[in-house]
């Protein structure tokens, strides 16, 4: 592979990336502007989370056999017009139209990158997915504080046509591009998937995922309200700032192997990684901006853990149909990104902080336990 090649598959996950959570550092200041509650406010993250979630099963009927650096293309096009779009909305249902259209061309735009990026160096593909996750993260943590820095020095408009100026970039570079292949989406039959969680440890693995990023997108979607109900002086950029904890996902992703082998197997890391989890979760009743800064490091270090190993256990468990595994993998990931970007923010509202932290604790609690009592299956 090329080196400008994936310098730019690099690139354009990032701006992918950007765009998905662009919204969530504002979204105090976008549920100010169009008068609307907490709960609306975190659907502008959760409806791409939830065709994240089902772009696995329905896109290989859709998809199947599209030339990817077309589609890449095309998503990429559609992606700058929308952002256009919601730097000129006035409403709620405006908005919350446009980042829809946004939910339904980002899974086809990161379908086509990874596969290029696994299509165009077959010998590494191992090493080119694990820059791919990485390449995820960065773009989730910087996406966020460009987010919030832009919109507290200029305005949230302004966010908006500066993701557009870059998806424009990304459109010259992907014509750069050396790759006419096929994007190799998979057409799932419902008897595999049956059998699939038919086998209690894919079951256990899935629902393990749900429920940790269920959390996980729980605390860091309704974390910028919470820091405005904790200080209402508390700028758009200072928000931003807190998701820096997001950045250890890069360390853990591309150590993950020497971090299993120092904890002896990949079920001991993931319960390891699950008491750093819950115990992250409970230090956030903490009322410190300060110290909730420290404590989104030791969550975000948790949740990795547990996400990097779980990712490659679900592809090692099965030698056939690894392209199945791993998408329903993310079917069950991104459902629990989706349910925990609204969930909880409907508890948030009517209960608060504390009492949605616990459910947390409780769902962790409940997800370790069956996991130790299973763990003797894997």
């Amino acid at each position: 592979m090329r080196k400008i090649d994936l310098s730019i598959i690099i690139y354009c996950i990032f701006m992918v990336l950007s765009v998905m959570y662009a919204t969530q550092p504002i979204q105090p200041l976008l549920s100010k502007q169009f008068d609307i509650s907490v709960v609306k406010a975190s659907q502008f993250t959760a409806v791409i989370m939830l065709f994240l979630a089902i772009a696995p099963i329905i896109y290989g009927y859709i998809l199947e056999k599209s030339n990817a650096k077309k589609m890449l293309m095309i998503a990429s096009s559609i992606l700058l017009v929308t952002n256009l779009f919601l730097a000129n909305s006035n409403s709620y249902e405006s908005f919350m139209f446009f980042r829809t259209i946004e939910a339904l061309v980002i899974p086809a735009i990161l379908t086509s990158l990874m596969s290029i990026l696994a299509n165009m160096d077959k010998q590494n593909v191992k090493f080119n997915m694990s820059i791919y996750v990485a390449a995820t993260v960065f773009g989730g943590l910087v996406g966020r504080l460009i987010s919030g820095y832009i919109a507290t020095t200029f305005s949230y408009e302004a966010v908006f046509y500066s993701l557009s100026i870059g998806l424009f970039i990304s459109l010259f570079f992907i014509r750069k591009l050396n790759y006419e292949g096929d994007a190799n989406v998979v057409k799932p039959k419902l008897s595999d998937i049956s059998n699939i969680l038919k086998d209690s440890r894919f079951f256990t693995i899935y629902l393990l995922m749900f429920c940790v990023f269920f959390v996980f997108a729980g605390v860091l979607n309704v974390l910028p309200f919470r820091l405005k109900e904790i200080s209402s002086d508390i700028s758009e950029f200072q928000i931003s700032v807190l998701y820096m904890g997001y950045s250890i996902g890069i360390l853990v992703s591309l150590f993950s192997k020497k971090i299993i082998k120092f904890f002896k197997g990949d079920i001991n890391t993931i319960l390891i990684g699950l008491v750093i989890f819950i115990i992250a979760n409970s230090f956030l009743l903490n009322k410190s901006v300060g110290f909730l800064f420290v404590m989104i490091f030791v969550f975000c270090l948790g949740m990795f853990t547990i996400h990097s190993v779980s990712t490659g256990l679900a592809n090692y468990m099965k030698e056939s149909q690894k392209s199945l595994t791993s998408g329903m993998y993310l079917t069950f990931y991104y459902l629990g990104g989706a349910v925990g970007s609204f969930v909880p923010s409907i508890i948030y509202q009517n209960y608060g902080w504390n009492v949605m932290i616990y459910m947390f604790i409780g769902i962790l609690v409940f997800i370790s336990t069956l996991l130790l009592i299973q763990k003797k299956i894997f």
